[in-house]
């Protein structure tokens, strides 16, 4: 699975599939293009692979730990048809 955000894709440190979406723990400026998106909707956030193949994705979670930040973020809706 890979994590896109707006045009570029962002690597977590960790990334696992949950019930209706993903989990995933970044830092810098990976947490920064995330935070961008979801408040200020400079981006789409969607994951690339698996299951959950280009599904747009919303933050639903943070949860800091330290100099990691373990964010949830849950499918809201199918993935777009392609032309």
């Amino acid at each position: 699975m890979q994590l896109i955000i707006g045009n570029r894709q962002v690597n977590p440190l960790r990334m696992k599939a949950v019930a209706g979406g993903v989990e995933a723990v970044l830092q810098g400026e990976a947490m920064l293009s995330l935070l961008d998106a979801a408040f200020h909707g400079a981006g789409t956030i969607e994951v690339y692979g698996g299951t959950l193949d280009r599904r747009p994705l919303e933050l639903a979670r943070i949860e800091m730990r330290g100099a990691e930040t373990c964010v949830t973020l849950l499918c809201r809706g199918p993935a777009p048809m392609l032309a």
